[in-house]
């Protein structure tokens, strides 16, 4: 059984996110608002199933995914394309490790549950 993630988690560092960025052609603007936002995760988890609401002042959006599978991801609200996506979870003491490798870059969201 895979670790539980269901809960309300905050984003407390955010690696490699401006050159996740900048390989998918976000401008400049866009990338310099987006590195700064701290985002709130909603995790709903079946096994490793999962959906995800994400809240920030910029951007919130939903996804349903299975962890270690590719799926396409919509950037709705960044730059509108559509983009081939795995994610993948560790755990260690209330901090969850999303890492999104992508078709360009790899990066890494640190995040601790309230």
């Amino acid at each position: 059984m895979p670790a539980d993630y269901n809960g309300t988690w905050e984003m407390e560092t955010n690696e490699n996110f401006e050159g996740y960025m900048v390989a998918l052609g976000i401008d400049f603007a866009t990338r310099k608002i987006a590195k700064h936002l701290k985002q709130t995760k909603e995790i709903i988890q079946n096994g490793d199933d999962f959906k995800t609401k994400t809240l920030s002042t910029f951007r919130n959006y939903e996804l349903d995914y299975t962890v270690g599978v590719e799926f396409e991801e919509h950037t709705k609200g960044l730059d509108n394309r559509v983009v081939k996506v795995k994610i993948w979870y560790l755990v260690s003491v209330n901090t969850v490790v999303s890492t999104r490798t992508e078709q360009f870059q790899n990066s890494a969201e640190y995040m601790k549950k309230n």
